[in-house]
């Protein structure tokens, strides 16, 4: 089996910064594929306002990746009741033959790892892949000591200042998110008027 890495997120919406940051990452570790797994229900996300729908995200996802030789889906955390528990998916994966489960989670979720859902067990199942931007400073004497381990899964990918929230709030605010996020995507969110509120959505029928 190729080397490949799992990345999870809610991509809410998918953008530039998501696929530029996990295609360097898997090509800093030799990986051959980046499968995205989005959340169904996000569990460091509860009540999260403005979160598309499930088979809106997918959708957003396939749009963004299509013709990609590196990037592929797997949407078993959409079908799967509860909390997106990335502790269930790993076991899954490994009933499902997976020698490896390498899980790639931005500096920025490094912090929280030690809450994750039974997070000792989660080390044991899951290699994870730390993304730091280049000269980002962790932190890594707050954690556990089982988690300072990780200090050598990290690897370096651009700086690319973009965020699903940023896209959301343009979007809210009727600016354009060109660039932001692939095209199709663009026209998939403006097709479907996706995060935008009741005012947004009059002003925009009004043009």
């Amino acid at each position: 089996m190729q080397k490949k890495i799992c990345f999870g997120g809610t991509f809410n919406p998918i953008h530039h910064g998501h696929l530029l940051c996990a295609r360097a990452a898997a090509e800093a570790a030799g990986a051959a594929e980046v499968i995205l797994f989005p959340a169904g229900s996000p569990p460091h996300k509860p009540g999260q306002t403005h979160l598309a729908a499930p088979d809106d995200r997918l959708q957003m996802c396939k749009l963004a990746i299509a013709g990609s030789a590196i990037f592929q889906i797997d949407g078993r955390e959409l079908r799967r009741p509860g909390p997106s528990y990335t502790i269930e998916t790993a076991r899954q994966l490994r009933r499902d033959g997976w020698p490896d489960v390498i899980w790639l989670i931005g500096s920025d979720m490094l912090n929280l790892l030690p809450t994750w859902h039974e997070p000792e067990a989660l080390l044991a199942e899951v290699q994870f892949l730390i993304m730091a931007r280049p000269g980002a400073k962790l932190a890594w004497s707050s954690l556990p000591p089982a988690f300072q381990k990780l200090q050598n899964n990290v690897v370096e990918v651009p700086q690319i200042d973009i965020s699903a929230t940023d896209i959301r709030n343009r979007v809210t605010s009727n600016l354009p998110i060109n660039f932001l996020t692939p095209d199709p995507v663009c026209r998939y969110i403006a097709d479907h008027q996706l995060y935008r509120d009741d005012s947004t959505a009059r002003a925009a029928g009004s043009k």
